[in-house]
């Protein structure tokens, strides 16, 4: 039987604190049966009592106990009900935890991971559908990642959480209820195969030598967008794709890349954050810099439109990124 992506995070979870006496989780209405709000946490207070606490409607509350427990040389896990109430965290990530690793003369190892669930398509509103991952593009000691279904998380949970400095991790709601994916067929066109030796960085497509193709540079909660485009380009249009998910979004590993992005005839990056100052801008920056600045062509971002998202399913569809933007913009500059 095929494995959800919530029920492959879980599993990975219950590992690592069974592995692991010092790892604490914390968290809004995370205890059994409710298991949080999208039963990531299902499990976790009754196996481990002691070191499982639901906490009171305080995000900074929660991020100041689980910074403090990750100074004191435990390791802390935060679950936060919606990625956006992680601003009301900010000033704890940002000015506390990440500081933290190198702020005392010599570098302090810090374990602490923050999952946060965002991004729309289910109809939640303004201030429970935010991809908010650019807001924390650039800060010293402070890595982020993105849930993906073609990374398993028992093996990466366990790297992010003894890195030694802190991570977030963004986690799409929409995956939760898709299948795990592995290295192998995804469908009848498209296989999954790993870039790079340690797994950071995913590609699906048909078939692997990328020259003359369309490259679609894609973190996992668009993966499931990407792929559908990526087959009505094939199937309607002729237009190849593949599409490259990596796990790390910041720092982006672009030199694992290094050799492959020239071959492609056309690179878009589609994520669902809102327009300006987004992580394909700077993916983008990133690329160019590796090649000092001689890039040999452009690279086209793809992203929701500059607008709050509305709840009306219809309005936000719109709004947001959508397979179909995906198969416009590609369809729309292919020569």
């Amino acid at each position: 039987m095929s494995e959800r992506v919530v029920e492959n995070l879980n599993r990975s979870l219950k590992a690592l604190m069974a592995a692991d006496a010092g790892v604490y989780f914390i968290g809004e209405d995370v205890l059994d049966p409710y298991g949080g709000a999208f039963k990531v946490s299902r499990g976790l207070s009754g196996s481990f009592p002691e070191r499982v606490f639901s906490t009171p409607i305080s995000e900074a509350g929660i991020m100041g106990l689980a910074g403090g427990l990750a100074l004191a040389g435990q390791k802390a896990i935060v679950e936060l009900m919606f990625g956006d109430f992680i601003f009301l965290a900010f000033d704890q990530i940002i000015n506390f935890a990440s500081k933290s690793v190198t702020m005392y003369g010599e570098t302090l190892p810090y374990h602490l991971l923050v999952r946060c669930p965002v991004g729309g398509n289910r109809g939640y509103g303004a201030t429970h559908s935010q991809s908010v991952q650019k807001f924390f593009i650039g800060i010293p000691n402070l890595a982020l990642y993105e849930l993906s279904p073609l990374h398993d998380n028992n093996v990466w949970i366990p790297k992010l959480m003894n890195c030694g400095q802190p991570c977030v991790l963004f986690e799409n709601k929409i995956l939760y209820t898709q299948t795990q994916l592995g290295p192998g067929p995804v469908d009848d066109l498209f296989q999954v195969d790993h870039l790079d030796a340690a797994g950071l960085i995913a590609r699906a497509c048909i078939e692997p030598d990328p020259a003359g193709k369309v490259l679609l540079l894609a973190p996992g909660g668009m993966f499931h967008a990407c792929l559908k485009a990526a087959r009505q380009l094939f199937l309607e249009k002729e237009i190849e794709v593949q599409i490259v998910v990596p796990l790390q979004l910041y720092p982006f590993p672009a030199e694992s890349l290094r050799e492959l992005l020239p071959q492609y005839r056309a690179i878009h990056v589609v994520e669902e954050s809102t327009a300006g100052g987004t992580w394909g801008a700077e993916v983008t920056a990133t690329i160019h810099k590796m090649f000092g600045g001689n890039f040999p062509r452009p690279i086209h971002l793809i992203h929701s439109l500059d607008s709050i998202i509305p709840s009306a399913r219809h309005l936000e569809s719109e709004v947001l990124v959508q397979p179909d933007t995906i198969v416009n913009a590609v369809s729309g500059r292919a020569t």
